[in-house]
């Protein structure tokens, strides 16, 4: 009986396959299509693990059995190249992630070739590749430009050796499963995507969903995660002792008084180059607080916060980061107006572009 030379059989069949294009999937074809996909790899290693194979070995099965039944297949293959693990792997290997990353995916790719996997290798994709990322470059900034991406100061998991951000997938019972570190909570300044925009269209839309497990629609309502919140509505009297400037209730609403209702903001100002914010200092009590004003007719809430942050403070170049969408509402007594006020208040984020800045008049001072 003869030797099965596995290397020089399974060679000779691949080359032939590739040769042939047979993994190639035919966009001009008229066959019903199967898009069959797989979790790109990080290629932050010397090679595959285990892992990898694992995974990809019941796809390509898959694949297969949907070709021999007559589909045009694509199985494409890529490299999900940006971000930590291939960071990490040039930091600590002293390369220049440029190059680790091309030389990790040559050999990810020969690896992957030996086994046999049936991949169409004219569909690779690269994401580290300008001709890739230039579109989801794109993409972000129509996200931006119809106000779906913000900047906003965000809790991540922080991992102070690695000095990254980490997803929860990447830790083990509370610290980093890369180096062992305690990982903290850390508010860092990033680029937010407003999905909660589209959290009720897609809650709708899964009761559409008629084939769909009622478990797997249930997964997906939880990982939407809808929370309406609750609301209190409560007032507060005045104590008898009572200081205009320094007592404990000097906002307290005085019932009996004709209350005055207003739309008001609160401008949460962002220092330009410090995490920090502003405070303004109030002239008639000793409080320090943010900018608050009320929203005149004919006023949008950007109008009025872009205002009230150059009148009071005297900044001139204030930017809008956020606008938050629900309100709160309180009863109070307005020491500086005199008067029972219900107010509407609605919270802005604002960023100075830069400290340019004007004194402000004396009555707004």
């Amino acid at each position: 009986m003869k030797k099965y030379d596995h290397k020089a059989i399974e060679k000779k069949w691949q080359d032939f396959w590739n040769e042939q294009g047979v993994y190639q999937a035919d966009s001009s074809s008229s066959k019903p299509k199967k898009y069959i996909l797989d979790m790109f790899p990080y290629p932050s290693g010397a090679g595959l693990h285990v892992g990898h194979p694992k995974g990809y070995i019941a796809t390509d099965i898959i694949s297969r059995m949907y070709r021999m039944q007559g589909f045009n297949v694509l199985h494409p293959m890529g490299w999900d190249a940006f971000g930590l693990p291939a960071e990490q792997f040039a930091i600590k290997n002293k390369m220049h992630p440029k190059v680790a990353v091309d030389q990790n995916v040559a050999t990810f790719k020969e690896q992957l070739s030996i086994i046999g996997l049936d991949y169409d290798w004219t569909r690779e994709v690269n994401t580290t590749d300008s001709e890739y990322y230039k579109w989801t470059q794109w993409a972000f900034l129509q996200m931006f430009k119809k106000g779906l991406a913000f900047e906003s100061h965000e809790p991540i998991n922080w991992c102070p050796s690695c000095k990254t951000g980490l997803a929860n997938e990447d830790l083990e019972d509370g610290k980093c499963e890369r180096c062992g570190s305690e990982v903290e909570k850390k508010p860092l300044r990033q680029w937010v995507i407003r999905i909660t925009d589209y959290a009720e269209r897609m809650l709708q839309d899964l009761d559409k969903l008629q084939k769909w497990p009622d478990s797997v629609k249930m997964s997906q309502r939880n990982w939407i995660g809808k929370s309406e919140g609750a609301e209190i509505d409560f007032k507060v009297k005045e104590p008898e002792a009572f200081d205009y400037n320094t007592g404990p209730g000097a906002d307290a609403f005085r019932e009996g008084e004709e209350t005055v209702e207003r739309n008001n903001v609160v401008v949460i100002i962002e220092h330009p180059e410090k995490e920090e914010f502003l405070c303004a200092k109030w002239k008639q009590v000793d409080w320090q607080g943010f900018v608050t004003g009320g929203v005149e007719e004919g006023q949008s809430i950007e109008q009025t916060a872009l205002q009230e942050v150059v009148e009071e403070t005297g900044y001139q170049n204030p930017k809008i980061v956020k606008v938050y969408d629900k309100s709160s509402h309180g009863l109070f007594w307005h020491v500086v107006k005199k008067q029972n006020r219900k107010a509407n208040y609605r919270i802005v984020h604002i960023k100075l572009d830069n400290l340019e800045r004007k004194e402000p008049n004396v009555e707004e001072k």
